[in-house]
């Protein structure tokens, strides 16, 4: 599939949402439009089981508009998919044909097995985790997965969500201490008839607004140096403290609350319960969000019927770092040629012992390699700036955020003192080792840039040569090779400072004498 511009209307139980994509092979899959509407479906649903006119008809309403604003985006390719409101309702078919009638638009009816596994996708080609347990909770029910390796184990379906919890359990507008234990013992009680999920200690990963949103009130309440809650990550402790936070909280101040959607007010509570059980039962030590879910697990399955090898969930986020590289006018060929010299300089090092061999090491320093120095596509004298925001403040599938921020920093690496600024916010983040090997690295990196400064491709090979008192760095070149001559004399100050040792350069084109070519220009 190489280009293809899609909507998809999820008609869940709390929220209707229209999401617009354009997905084309060079650049993958882009968000182009996302509107909500909370429409509260699971409140229409009758004592009878049956939805109520009144909900069948903000439904027609809500397509109705969702339909003008496709044609307002040319948008024809559009997938309507119904979750638990629709699928709980007695009259789901009634439903179903009414839509068809009214708005044109073909409603499909997920099962409560294909609304789990959509889920794991979106999860498994989106997070460097691999093996986890999943959980949506939405507005009238609740899906658990558990991956191993990023192959799909078990899934269940809960005929509950933060709505449906809320109708049953809380009288008011907020939960209060009762409900609350009455609420927790019963979560409790469901999720022990999973055994599949008992103690097996392996990270949540937690998918939907409600989950979003807790992400949100922490990061507000801890005033978070990085934007996104996609790949961040937070403890059984959090949990707990941001509960005993909201709890004090009145209705009007939880609609008040930074990072609270207004709407979410009466049902965060429900689902930060659901949420700290389930860490209990799983015996669970890491919380994780991510942004993506059912919408994007749809989209992600029918592209990869089509093209088998658009998306990688085995390695995340490699597919998606030369995607980014490419947006910012990085092709294909300058990223593996700086990922060949990034590997060929480090080895040297190695095999030398001026730095010591990591396979991990090597890896971060490929990731870097293939988007450093990004921001020049924007301006070229603030190009280190750009490139430390655009990395560390967007979200990137497969990075958790520490690794985010740990790869902005060996990316936009200039000079120690840039470097210094960059990290301050972070720097709890990394031990003092840590610190040490991502500057040492980004100086390393910065010089292997300056070998293709012309973007000719020109150096063959790096050699380094122990000398009594200093170290000689050959480069062959395969021809000219003034700019790279300039650039690398400018920056080995960087590396020498990394790697505690004086060094000569000397640049040998293919075929000429050695001499010819002088030392340390």
């Amino acid at each position: 599939m190489n280009e293809l511009k899609t909507a998809i209307i999820d008609i869940g139980s709390n929220t209707i949402r229209l999401v617009l994509y354009q997905y084309n092979n060079e650049e993958g899959l882009h968000e182009l439009g996302n509107i909500k509407t909370v429409a509260r479906l699971r409140t229409y649903i009758l004592p009878s089981g049956e939805m109520s006119q009144e909900g069948i008809q903000v439904l027609v309403e809500t397509l109705l508009t969702f339909k003008a604003m496709l044609e307002d985006f040319e948008v024809t390719d559009v997938k309507a998919a119904a979750t638990a409101a629709i699928r709980q309702a007695t009259n789901r078919d009634q439903i179903i044909s009414e839509m068809k009638e009214q708005t044109g638009i073909q409603i499909e009816l997920l099962s409560e097995e294909e609304e789990a596994y959509f889920g794991y996708v979106a999860v498994a080609y989106s997070s460097g985790t691999k093996s986890a347990v999943t959980i949506d909770i939405g507005g009238g029910s609740t899906e658990i997965t558990l991956f191993e390796n990023k192959e799909i184990q078990q899934s269940h379906s809960f005929p509950f969500g933060t709505v449906s919890l809320k109708q049953r359990f809380v009288k008011g507008d907020i939960i209060n201490s009762s409900e609350k234990k009455e609420l927790i013992a019963f979560i409790k009680e469901q999720f022990q008839t999973l055994s599949w999920i008992q103690n097996v200690g392996l990270p949540i990963i937690a998918i939907g607004g409600s989950a979003r949103n807790i992400a949100q009130i922490h990061q507000q309440k801890h005033d978070y140096p990085i934007a996104s809650v996609h790949g961040y990550e937070m403890t059984k402790e959090n949990l707990d403290d941001l509960s005993l936070f909201l709890g004090q909280l009145s209705f009007q101040e939880l609609k008040q609350l930074d990072g609270l959607s207004s709407d979410r007010a009466d049902i965060i509570l429900p689902a930060l319960e659901v949420f700290r059980v389930l860490m209990d039962v799983v015996g669970s030590k890491s919380f994780q969000l991510t942004k993506k879910g059912l919408r994007e697990g749809l989209i992600i399955k029918r592209i990869l019927q089509t093209d088998g090898n658009a998306f990688d969930k085995y390695n995340v986020f490699e597919g998606n770092a030369r995607r980014l590289a490419r947006q910012y006018g990085r092709t294909e060929k300058e990223v593996d040629y700086l990922m060949h010299l990034a590997d060929q300089l480090y080895r040297e090092c190695c095999h030398l012992g001026y730095l010591q061999y990591n396979a991990e090491d090597l890896q971060l320093l490929s990731k870097a390699a293939k988007v450093f120095n990004i921001g020049e596509y924007i301006e070229l004298s603030s190009a280190s700036q750009h490139t430390f925001y655009l990395i560390a403040n967007q979200s990137i599938d497969g990075l958790n955020h520490p690794e985010r921020v740990k790869l902005a920093l060996l990316a936009s690496y200039k000079n120690k003192d840039y470097f210094e600024r960059f990290a301050a916010p972070f720097n709890s983040w990394m031990s003092r080792e840590d610190y040490r090997k991502i500057r040492d690295f980004g100086a390393l990196l910065k010089f292997v840039y300056a070998l293709n400064v012309s973007k000719r491709n020109v150096v063959h090979a790096i050699e380094m040569h122990p000398e009594e008192d200093y170290v000689q760095l050959n480069i062959y070149v395969k021809n000219n090779a003034a700019a790279e001559k300039y650039q690398a004399n400018r920056h080995k100050k960087h590396l020498e400072r990394a790697l505690k040792i004086p060094m000569t350069i000397n640049f040998i084109e293919e075929g000429w004498n050695t001499d010819d070519n002088g030392s340390n220009e």
